[in-house]
């Protein structure tokens, strides 16, 4: 059952979604080779609990972390190690709080240096499908326009691999509600979008095979293929004639462009 928010939940919620940003800018502050995912984890955890906020990930259905940090072919829910980032890695950092009870989660994926123009033009194209399939999230609308979009960006004109198994979702009260918003599909299909419905909209996509595997921790989802993953996500409302977007990637992005250990050439703000 699909639950719609008020406008006030909608602010609300609005607030839980930009303190992930808020979150999110501090990790592009401090990424650079030889931090460990594991350091990262813990100042993740600690910025959420120091914002009157509680962590929505750690012990979710037995999940150990405070967040997911998922790096190179890692699509997502990678656990934080004592392993150092390394020049040339990519990192999809995907992170959720509740915030006086509402949820917020969102993922953005930054390059440690100069992971080459292939992972680069990955990166490009799967942020901009997210905003493609944000543009079809309008009162009126399907659930397969919106992961129409996804694909025929990242798929169909581009190549890529764009993963089945793990999809986006509705967000509220919990951290996953109805209904499920894939990033493949056939456009008018799916469930009627209708105003005051708020989505986590995440394009998971490979720059190789859409194939992947979760390892035995029974989290870590994998390329099969061993060829890196990218990972974005905002959190959206529907609304009569444009998205409304409760997240924030502009400071995250301000961010990324003042640490010199991140690769930002040829990427674009959206």
């Amino acid at each position: 059952m699909m639950i719609y928010k008020t406008d006030e939940q909608v602010e609300m919620m609005r607030k839980s979604a930009l303190l992930v940003s808020k979150t999110m800018t501090e990790v592009a502050g401090v990424l650079k080779p030889g931090i460990t995912t594991l350091s990262l984890d813990k100042m993740i955890g600690d910025f959420i609990r120091d914002h009157q906020a509680v962590p929505s990930f750690l012990n979710y259905n037995g999940y150990p972390f405070n967040s997911c940090l998922s790096v190179n072919d890692v699509v997502v829910h990678g656990f934080p190690t004592k392993n150092e980032l390394k020049e040339g890695d990519i990192i999809s950092v995907d992170i959720g709080v509740i915030l006086n009870g509402w949820h917020g989660d969102h993922a953005y994926t930054f390059a440690i240096g100069d992971p080459g123009a292939d992972v680069m033009q990955l990166i490009q194209v799967t942020k901009e499908s997210l905003y493609k399939g944000i543009e079809k999230a309008v009162a009126g609308g399907r659930i397969g326009d919106i992961a129409f979009a996804i694909q025929e960006h990242t798929e169909k004109k581009h190549g890529y691999g764009v993963v089945r198994e793990l999809v986006g979702h509705g967000l509220g009260k919990n951290m996953h509600e109805d209904p499920q918003v894939p990033n493949y599909g056939k456009r008018g299909s799916g469930a009627k979008l209708n105003e005051g419905l708020v989505l986590a909209i995440e394009p998971m996509i490979n720059l190789g095979k859409r194939d992947v595997y979760t390892e035995d921790d029974g989290w870590t989802v994998r390329t099969k293929d061993g060829k890196p993953s990218v990972h974005f996500e905002h959190d959206v409302c529907v609304r009569k004639t444009k998205a409304d977007i409760l997240s924030n990637y502009k400071p995250i992005e301000e961010a990324e462009r003042a640490n010199p250990n991140l690769f930002t050439k040829s990427l674009q703000q959206l």
